[in-house]
This record gives C-alpha cells, structure tokens and sequence, in this order.
C-alpha cells in the first residue's frame, strides 16, 4: 500500500465521519428542545473535518503550476 492509498483510505474515512456528523446534527435539529451547544460543537467538528478532507485531496492532486 503506498502512500496514495493511504490518503484514499483516510479520506474515506473523514467522509464518512463529515456525513455522520450531518446525520447527527440534523436529528438534533429535529429536537424540540435543541441543545445548541451540542449543533455548535459538531458543526465546528464538521468543519474541522473539511479542512481535512480538502488538506488531503490537496496532497493527492497537488497545484504543480504554484
């Protein structure tokens, strides 16, 4: 497994997390009684897994124009 593999197999992995946390926040959402603390801390867990996601397709399809 090269290092490409690697990337692929962990990008997966936070695009599942990314789309759970979705899951997750839209049934809070349904709540009556929402915690928004709860939606707050998984949103920035949501976008802290983009960053992720867009760092490594970064690494796999690098700018060689920069």
């Amino acid at each position: 497994m090269d290092e490409t593999d690697v990337l692929r197999a962990k990008l997966a992995i936070i695009e599942q997390q990314h789309r759970d946390l979705d899951d997750a926040i839209a049934a809070l959402n349904e709540k009556p009684m929402r915690d928004e603390l709860q939606i707050r801390r998984l949103k920035k867990q949501k976008l802290h897994l983009r960053d992720q996601i867009h760092y490594i397709i970064d690494q796999l399809n690098p700018d060689f124009s920069a």
